[in-house]
């Protein structure tokens, strides 16, 4: 079974990061960071800081895994955590230079209901994960805090 790591990487300003797809024939859509565990990462979290130096060239503090998603080929966890730097002009993964990928954009959304409401994230199942948890208070502005900031 293949397993992907993703990441709601939430800015100093309680911001997330997302990166808006689009190809052609497609409706536009948008994705949270991350991609397929290698063989040669020592663990989930390892793939998925190397996905995100990849994909944004950042640097993120993992707080927690937040919601694992499986199908009958793939398990996708999703993690929370908060980011501080990131230069999507220095990215380094191998699908930004593909033929026919497409294009990827890096966006900063409001970590809102109204700012989930205005994209079309995928897939949609972290949207009612995130919902639920904006509901509840366990996920937004100033809701948690990385370790080293407690």
């Amino acid at each position: 079974m293949k397993e992907r790591v993703r990441a709601v990487l939430v800015t100093a300003d309680d911001t997330m990061l997302v990166i808006r797809r689009t190809k052609p024939d497609i409706p536009e859509y948008w994705v949270l960071p991350g991609g397929g565990v290698e063989p040669s990462d020592e663990s989930r979290e390892a793939a998925l800081h190397r996905e995100i130096d990849e994909e944004i060239a950042g640097k993120a503090d993992i707080i927690r895994l937040l919601h694992t998603l499986e199908t009958d080929d793939e398990r996708q966890l999703f993690y929370l955590a908060r980011i501080a730097t990131w230069s999507f002009e220095d990215r380094t993964g191998p699908e930004f230079s593909a033929e026919g990928r497409g294009e990827y954009k890096l966006e900063e959304i409001p970590l809102t209901a109204e700012g989930l409401d205005a994209i079309d994230l995928k897939p949609e199942e972290i949207v009612r994960v995130l919902r639920n948890g904006i509901d509840a208070g366990a996920i937004g502005a100033g809701t948690f805090h990385s370790p080293s900031t407690m």
